[in-house]
């Protein structure tokens, strides 16, 4: 066996000395030939997706030391380039794809490669990076500006000057050195994943920078980005007596009207801005908006899927027992299935609870301690901590499945929990704020719509959200007991989920009731064009925007005093001072008594009257004097105070951050993206830098 196994291997040695080339012999004449080693020449350009470039010759190896044009042919940068239109949706096409040619397919002249110019690849990386990540996807190692593209003193050239050349009086066209005029800001109407309505979002941010900033709250069960973007005209800071407003939407995944609304709304606010549309630009310059929307993007990435299971024919029904999801709700709850309008602490039931106490109050109410030994969500836990550090004064969340407007309280005050009319002290200013919606919204007001329940019908598209469904732990009645929020619930029809090509006609729907909420905060007068479009073509009232009042409570020194509260006579409900003393507080129309005080001051009260046609909101300030206090007071307020500030006193929230690092495995499969598979070729390293790093 050893004497085959030698013989073998002998064999082979032979065969490999016999396979060399031979050896070279300086005593036999023309045996030995010098190697001369060929500079790489100028060549023809032959890669197919690159033959309308401006040049007509190339060479290799090429930038990235491809030494053939097969060699290239059959890498995964070429492969990208021949389905950026199709991947990016036309956008940023044929942009992309010829910086990647300038890098594959180098312009050659003289038998020299010429190097594309840095800037050109900046301001292309500027404008197209959103592109990239809408669909998960980084920007392209090869399109590395510094690493790639050389500045104009090393000689380099614009690869696109062809393009521009062929593009001018093109509309269409944007030269990318220059900041462009509208560019991702127009609206598509059509459905965003969750990557793609980041995308939006920060390109909006980038193209109105003065005006928006985006930032983020925190992450979902599967560590999704709670994105939220402000428009203000110092975003990023608060600002003395600025009131600030939010929307959020998508709270139920499988409601997603609200959340491309929300993006339109962003896209709008932007453009509008720019092109100077008076009312844009004073509501931006007098009110600092938030605007989340997407509340549960892991129940909206489940409501999408499903969705498309349906389009295609899968039976829900065929599902494996024990599926969180029915083929009506797919989407709704959040990744562990909770559902997060039943997830915030109940506070009403505190409030109900006291009713009858002495000096009970309806404002600021302490999140109990047993709550935090629930299942809090992610997504709640987020949104809480968010309105508790903002000084929000007015909010609307968006919704889908009927067609009204509900507001607090949504917990029923029937001791067997029937559904019964059961308002807040702030009652009325509550009706007007769901009035201001209903009633410019192009059908809401009207009632005409049926969407199967029967409570609200006849309230002219706003409800009481007990007399409707009565429900505890929702988010409308956590804002208003626990901060100075007022928050309505928004829904905006009967389907939750319907065909794309009614996105349209959505938006048209609430545009202008989108925009007059927001005047309900900024306290400005609406547009002319409200009141000639309604007066008209609908017989309906504009709503009044609502006069509030807002202002500053100082000490004798005239330092503002934080914690100060604002009481009004008849409505059982305070708000408190923010930072540097400033307070808003929204009223109806009349005269009223309003009177701040706080631990260790005497109390100031002032008789106003806010007549229905005012413009703006009355300014009411207050100078309080020291006070010593009473035998007690000290510590009774010390201990009320350190009740509301008490968020999470156990740190249970710590276990939901351990499970996700325990999913870190599903997280990352889930956010593998659909077109992976594409680019992994067989034999070849898997192309890793085509992934979003986190």
């Amino acid at each position: 066996m050893r004497l085959m196994l030698l013989v073998a291997l002998q064999i082979l040695s032979a065969a490999q000395v016999t396979a060399l080339p031979p050896r070279c012999d300086s005593e036999i004449r023309g045996h030995c030939k010098p190697v001369v080693e060929e500079k790489p020449k100028c060549e023809e350009m032959q890669l197919s997706y690159c033959d309308n470039m401006g040049y007509a010759q190339t060479m290799f190896p090429n930038i990235l030391g491809h030494a053939s044009r097969q060699e290239a042919e059959s890498g995964v940068e070429y492969l990208l380039m021949s389905v950026l239109d199709s991947l990016l949706g036309g956008e940023c096409h044929p942009d992309a794809r010829m910086l990647g040619c300038s890098v594959l397919a180098p312009r050659c002249e003289g038998d020299k490669v010429l190097k594309p110019c840095r800037q050109v690849c900046e301001a292309a990386r500027k404008r197209c990076v959103h592109a990239f990540e809408g669909i998960q996807m980084a920007w392209p190692y090869f399109l590395d500006c510094d690493r790639f593209f050389v500045g104009d003193e090393e000689g380099c050239y614009d690869p696109l000057q062809d393009l521009r050349a062929q593009s001018d009086g093109d509309d269409d066209y944007m030269l990318l050195d220059v900041p462009p005029v509208e560019p991702a800001l127009k609206i598509k109407f059509a459905y965003h994943s969750n990557a793609q309505l980041n995308s939006i979002l920060k390109r909006t941010e980038q193209e109105c920078a003065d005006i928006a900033k985006t930032y983020s709250i925190g992450r979902s069960t599967e560590g999704k980005e709670l994105l939220v973007i402000e428009f203000s005209d110092s975003p990023g800071q608060h600002e003395l007596l600025e009131p600030e407003m939010k929307f959020i939407a998508n709270m139920h995944g499988d409601e997603v009207v609200g959340r491309q609304l929300l993006v339109y709304l962003a896209q709008y606010l932007c453009s509008e801005y720019r092109l100077g549309n008076e009312r844009v630009r004073t509501l931006v310059n007098t009110t600092r908006i938030h605007i989340l929307p997407s509340m549960n993007p892991d129940g909206s990435e489940a409501a999408f899927s499903g969705q498309q299971d349906r389009n295609s024919g899968v039976d829900d029904d065929d599902d494996e027992a024990g599926h969180a999801y029915s083929s009506t709700n797919v989407g709704r709850n959040n990744a562990q299935n909770v559902d997060l309008n039943r997830n915030f602490p109940d506070l009403t039931s505190i409030v109900y609870a006291r009713r009858r106490q002495k000096g009970y109050r309806t404002d600021h109410v302490p999140i109990p301690d047993h709550y935090w030994f629930g299942k809090v969500a992610p997504e709640t836990y987020a949104v809480m901590k968010w309105v508790r550090s903002v000084p929000f004064v007015l909010s609307a969340n968006l919704r889908g499945g009927d067609l009204v407007v509900s507001y607090p309280y949504d917990r029923s005050k029937h001791p067997l929990d029937l559904n019964l009319f059961s308002p807040t002290p702030d009652d009325k200013v509550f009706k007007f704020l769901s009035r201001s919606y209903a009633g410019t919204h192009e059908s809401m007001y009207t009632g005409n719509t049926r969407c199967g329940s029967p409570h609200t019908n006849g309230h002219r598209g706003t409800v009481n959200g007990a007399q409707w469904a009565s429900s505890a732990g929702g988010m409308q009645d956590f804002n208003y007991l626990h901060t100075n929020c007022f928050e309505v619930t928004v829904h905006l029809g009967c389907e939750k989920f319907p065909p794309e090509e009614e996105l349209f006609i959505s938006w048209h729907e609430n545009q202008e009731a989108l925009m007059s909420f927001i005047e309900a905060v900024s306290m400005r007068r609406l547009s002319a064009s409200c009141s000639v479009a309604f007066k008209i073509k609908t017989k309906k009232k504009c709503p009044q925007v609502h006069r509030g009042i807002k202002g500053i409570i100082r000490d004798a020194e005239g330092n503002g005093i934080k914690g100060a509260r604002v009481s009004v006579r008849g409505i059982r409900h305070d708000v408190t001072t923010a930072e540097n003393g400033e307070y808003w507080r929204l009223l109806s129309p009349g005269i009223h008594i309003v009177s701040a005080s706080a631990p260790g001051y005497t109390r100031a009260a002032k008789k106003i009257h806010l007549p229905p046609m005012m413009h703006s909101a009355g300014r009411v300030d207050f100078v309080l004097e020291k006070a010593a206090l009473e035998p007690g007071q000290l510590e009774e307020e010390a201990a009320a105070a350190a009740a509301y500030e008490r968020f999470d006193p156990n740190n249970q929230y710590e276990r939901y951050v351990q499970m996700a690092e325990v999913s870190q495995s599903r997280t990352e499969r889930v956010e593998k993206p659909w077109w992976w598979n594409y680019f992994v070729l067989p034999g070849a390293p898997s192309p890793t830098w085509l992934l979003l790093s986190h």
